[in-house]
């Protein structure tokens, strides 16, 4: 049944979904950043260091070490910020639900009052045909009892 309220129903409803769908990116984007996060480390452990060696075998250990180190730092970066967006994210879609559920609340009210009236209109349609009804029976009962006199 449409009401005055069902085209913002249905675009609170869309926006909704769409705040639903950025949440669920948000966790993905933070399950990925968490993946990275553990492969990465993963990776700092397999890095060995020569015990023997040239001084120039040191050096690109040291630099392999401080570029995964620099890569964890980043990895931990992208899952704070990950963090944050699902945080937005959640916000939102709760601003978002209200809405959708206010504006759904009064279309549902606005329906039961036209149901309603409907039913009263309905009642009362019946109630006049009872009534006629009810008439014509006293009319033909009379004209039965004026003809039986």
């Amino acid at each position: 049944m449409k009401t005055r309220y069902s085209p913002l129903v249905s675009v609170k409803k869309n926006i909704m979904q769409h705040s639903e769908r950025v949440l669920q990116g948000a966790n993905s984007n933070l399950h990925s950043a968490q993946e990275a996060l553990k492969t990465s480390l993963l990776e700092l452990h397999t890095i060995k260091t020569p015990q023997t060696g040239n001084i120039q075998e040191f050096l690109s250990a040291r630099t392999l070490l401080d570029a995964q180190r620099s890569l964890i730092s980043h990895n931990q970066e992208w899952i704070h910020y990950a963090l944050h967006e699902i945080k937005e994210a959640k916000q939102q879609l709760k601003k978002d639900s209200i809405e959708y559920e206010k504006f759904n609340y009064l279309e549902l009210e606005e329906i039961k009052k036209i149901l309603k009236k409907k039913r009263m209109r309905e009642a009362k349609d019946l109630d006049e045909v009872a009534l006629m009804t009810y008439e014509m029976k006293q009319k033909k009962q009379k004209s039965q009892f004026g003809e039986a006199s």
